[in-house]
């Protein structure tokens, strides 16, 4: 790996995080007494609450105090530079929309990327279900009152057998939309509205394949360590590795993903 020297160090700051971002939540989940909508005039509704910028506020806090040397990309505070190349990127509620609703979907998603732009840990946390999953090169884990548990990815032989996600069809672009639509029909199963989680339980072996479009960075970074530290795949929609951003396709085995490109490819960017 490229040389974190205090790796362990990271992993546990990371664990502090999410222990630190639910501190944060927990008094406004379903309790919520305010929301704003970040939408702009034609866009749709995009709400944001006291509970994602409290539980940012919380993990800006510790990561200036215990690492001022690493940068931080944070979903409602922006960019903080880094001195050392490394950065922290931070999604407080990744789900807001399953956050009001009240529904136990949404994550909280922390990633350390390395100076070369590579997420080398990531964190995927549903805190209200008491499910940590951990990804790091090489290994995933998913952590609960319990204990820590490993993490591999389900081995399906195919698309027609596989369970498969999408956060929600209706904000893909028309060829986006045509694609999956395509997908789905190979598939066994679709479901929606996870957001985050959908990646977390495909790390766990009950979703097969995620495919989503128009992410950001803070969307991404987290998954991609959970995924492939879990034994399975984090592309774009033509194949190439999974960027911090756009277009994602996620699947547990290659013959998932060679399936799910080919039915992708005429709307892959």
């Amino acid at each position: 790996m490229n040389s974190v020297l205090n790796f362990d160090e990271d992993l546990a700051l990371a664990n502090r995080l999410a222990d630190a971002a639910w501190s944060a939540i927990r008094p406004h989940f379903r309790a919520l007494s305010n929301i704003d909508n970040k939408a702009g005039a034609g866009e749709s509704y995009d709400p944001v609450t006291e509970a994602d910028r409290a539980a940012e506020k919380a993990m800006r806090e510790i990561i200036a105090r215990e690492r001022p040397h690493y940068g931080i990309t944070g979903e409602e505070f922006g960019e903080t530079p880094s001195s050392s190349g490394w950065r922290w990127m931070l999604d407080p509620v990744d789900g807001t929309r399953a956050f009001v609703a009240g529904l136990p979907v949404w994550t909280t998603l922390i990633a350390l990327v390395d100076p070369m732009g590579f997420p080398v840990i990531g964190v995927i946390d549903q805190p209200v279900l008491g499910e940590r999953y951990i990804g790091w090169p090489g290994g995933a884990a998913l952590q609960t009152p319990a204990g820590r548990s490993p993490l591999t990815v389900s081995d399906v032989p195919s698309l027609a057998d596989a369970v498969i996600s999408t956060t929600d069809p209706f904000i893909l672009s028309g060829p986006e939309q045509s694609a999956w639509s395509d997908l789905r029909g190979a598939t066994r199963l679709a479901r929606y509205g996870l957001d985050a989680y959908a990646y977390a339980r495909l790390a766990g072996g009950t979703v097969h394949l995620v495919a989503e479009s128009g992410l950001q960075p803070w969307d991404v970074a987290a998954l991609i360590p959970v995924v492939t530290g879990a034994g399975g795949h984090a592309t774009d929609w033509t194949g190439a590795p999974a960027s911090l951003g756009g277009q994602v396709l996620c699947t547990a085995t290659d013959t998932l993903m060679e399936q799910a490109l080919t039915l992708l490819a005429p709307a892959a960017e």
